[in-house]
């Protein structure tokens, strides 16, 4: 069954989601890395949620408990004042904090209300169409908690502070697993987020509330968000496809991988990866080494940015092998990218365009007119994020 199909007629979604069970937990980073990034594998038995290499599992997350408790403190509330829920009825305003409200962001109405009880015009002009880039710099860094610390004088009450907060919305994962491979299961690759900013603690949302949070047999409300335009080729088609994914980029070419040996895929398939350094942070290397052997994977290339002095990084592999990349997008691979937009995707595709300038003996212009080209057949296939 088709991913689409499965989402059509599949009964869950964000109103109604499907209630899975974490299963396993491991981390992959081993000791010494500067990051901390983990596998999950969430239980779907019974629940007959289908999906297909290329779709990406929907999280509802929790807030963290401690950030929640620290609003409660600087709003001078108890925790269980009751409030309306956004989703329905009414909840104590810790309940609606944890589960229901964006504490880790916020937009210009709380910075309105705010400016109104505090005079403070300047804040009150940063909501302005006008400041809209002056808004997301002075947001960056900033939370909820750093408003209210930052403006103490602005009073209110439960009721009304709630209507002031943005909805906490699912997170998505690409998914990292074939259920050809592992039936009745998903599996996600999620680096743990923790920084520091203005002097606190910041924790990603949902990747701190799966490393800290959740627990083996906790409830996850999930659905599957289909990935119609990030999609393998049929078994039956011979199309070679060439793989990027440096980081948890690398998730849905482990499905992909998956979905191949057990289908039997015809065509060759390369597979771009880079991380930090190759002894804490090669992500599931036996297995790659395992598709490598039977041919599921014709060739793995890696960048490890701190393993030599100057740093390396998946677009420098491309570019090294630019040759023998040109000549499998001449014989019709798909280039899949995955990982984050910002930067990475964008350095890989001005890769992609010298590698065709370079070996294609073509202008910049016409660089760019071939990928465009291969976007319109669906050969240049993005999950970006």
């Amino acid at each position: 069954m088709s991913s689409e199909t499965a989402s059509a007629k599949s009964p869950y979604g964000v109103k109604n989601p499907c209630i899975a069970r974490l299963k396993v937990a491991h981390e992959l980073t081993r000791p010494g890395a500067t990051k901390s990034t983990w596998h999950y594998e969430i239980d779907l038995s019974g629940s007959g949620m289908e999906f297909t290499p290329g779709d990406s599992l929907a999280v509802q997350p929790q807030n963290d408990p401690e950030l929640v408790g620290s609003i409660i403190t600087a709003l001078g509330f108890s925790g269980t004042e009751t409030v309306p829920n956004p989703k329905g009825g009414e909840g104590t305003i810790r309940d609606v904090l944890t589960a229901v409200s964006a504490i880790t962001e916020f937009d210009g109405k709380l910075l309105k209300a705010v400016a109104a009880k505090t005079g403070d015009n300047a804040l009150l002009d940063l909501t302005t169409l006008e400041k809209k880039d002056e808004l997301k710099k002075y947001n960056l860094g900033r939370d909820v908690l750093d408003v209210l610390n930052e403006n103490p004088a602005a009073k209110f009450e439960p009721a009304e502070f709630i209507g002031l907060l943005r909805r906490l919305n699912v997170r998505l994962y690409s998914i990292s697993s074939s259920l050809k491979a592992f039936p009745d299961q998903v599996h996600l690759t999620i680096a743990t987020v923790r920084y520091e900013s203005r002097g606190r603690q910041r924790n990603g949302v949902c990747s701190t509330f799966f490393a800290d949070r959740v627990t083996l047999g906790s409830p996850l409300p999930t659905f599957i968000k289909s990935g119609a335009g990030f999609r393998l080729p049929e078994p039956n088609d011979d199309s070679p496809i060439i793989m990027c994914g440096p980081g948890t980029g690398i998730a849905p070419f482990r499905a992909f991988c998956q979905e191949r040996r057990a289908t039997g895929a015809r065509g060759d398939a390369w597979l771009f990866f880079g991380e930090i350094n190759r002894a804490t942070c090669f992500f599931y290397e036996d297995e790659w080494q395992s598709y490598l052997a039977d041919g599921t994977l014709r060739r793995m290339d890696t960048a490890f940015s701190r393993d030599q002095a100057q740093k390396l990084y998946v677009q420098h592999k491309m570019l090294e092998h630019g040759r023998l990349l040109f000549d499998w997008l001449e014989h019709g691979a798909i280039f899949y990218v995955c990982g984050d937009a910002s930067r990475m995707a964008a350095d890989v595709d001005k890769a992609l365009q010298e590698i065709i300038a370079k070996e294609g003996g073509k202008t910049s212009e016409q660089a760019l007119e071939y990928l465009e080209t291969m976007k319109a057949a669906k050969r240049y296939r993005r999950d970006v994020y």
